[in-house]
């Protein structure tokens, strides 16, 4: 049975791959590179890697945001360093993203100078440009990624 999760990009896989050697190596348990890409495989609902290898097919690698990427940018005009905890492809909904971020440091979401209230983690939706549809009253959109 085939999991509907969209897939990432060639290289995003083996990145994959790579972070989930590196974990069961930090925890003791060596596995191959081979062995890495037939798990990952696996999670995606294919037989093997080869057979997830041939259903990505000549793609185009438009992979913008990866689990676990360092991203940075605007968030209610506030700037920001963050990582991506979280990327899904919106299904019915070509070329838009939900992310979770976490930034490094919490952002200041209130402009008033009376008081203020911080947010370290956010869900947001955007498009290839890295950006939110939703905007400020000053037409800003509340979220901006950096390429």
């Amino acid at each position: 049975m085939r999991l509907s999760t969209p897939l990432p990009s060639l290289d995003g896989l083996k990145g994959q791959a790579r972070r989930l050697r590196e974990r069961f190596a930090a925890e003791g348990q060596a596995i191959n590179h081979s062995r890495a890409l037939e798990l990952i495989a696996a999670q995606y609902g294919y037989r093997d890697w080869n057979t997830l290898h041939a259903a990505l097919g000549n793609r185009p690698p438009f992979d913008p945001w990866q689990l676990g990427s360092r991203v940075r940018g605007h968030y209610l005009g506030q700037p920001f360093d963050a990582k991506v905890l979280g990327v899904q492809a919106l299904t019915g909904q070509p070329g838009k993203f939900r992310l979770t971020l976490h930034f490094d440091e919490p952002v200041d979401v209130v402009t008033f100078d009376s008081f203020s209230a911080f947010r370290q983690r956010v869900n947001c939706t955007v498009d290839e440009t890295g950006r939110t549809s939703a905007k400020t009253s000053n037409g800003r959109p509340h979220l901006e990624l950096e390429w």
